[in-house]
């Protein structure tokens, strides 16, 4: 079974969903598992998912040049932040196990 975790990492400027460090996600398998208190945002779903499933075939992180390990990713949200917007981004580790 290969499980990702998703963790905020930071977050720049204020979340439009409230995501804090810390707060975090699970996949077992290609299914996103167990209650959050906050919801998945769809477009930090749409930023990490080609990078999420590659992490799932156990493909290396480091060698995408997305993290300093094979096992761990940095992904951030699209959302610019101000002046842009009035919100921010996130950035979120996605770290293999299993």
């Amino acid at each position: 079974m290969v499980i990702v975790k998703i963790t905020v990492e930071n977050v720049r400027g204020k979340c439009a969903l409230g995501y804090s460090k810390g707060d975090s996600f699970l996949v077992k398998d290609y299914y996103f598992v167990e209650n959050h208190d906050k919801p998945l945002c769809i477009h930090a779903l749409a930023s990490m998912l080609t990078i999420l499933t590659l992490m799932l075939k156990g493909y290396s992180a480091k060698k995408l040049g997305i993290g300093p390990q094979d096992h761990v990713a940095y992904i951030q949200c699209p959302d610019p932040g101000k002046p842009y917007t009035e919100g921010g981004t996130v950035i979120f580790k996605l770290e293999r196990t299993g």
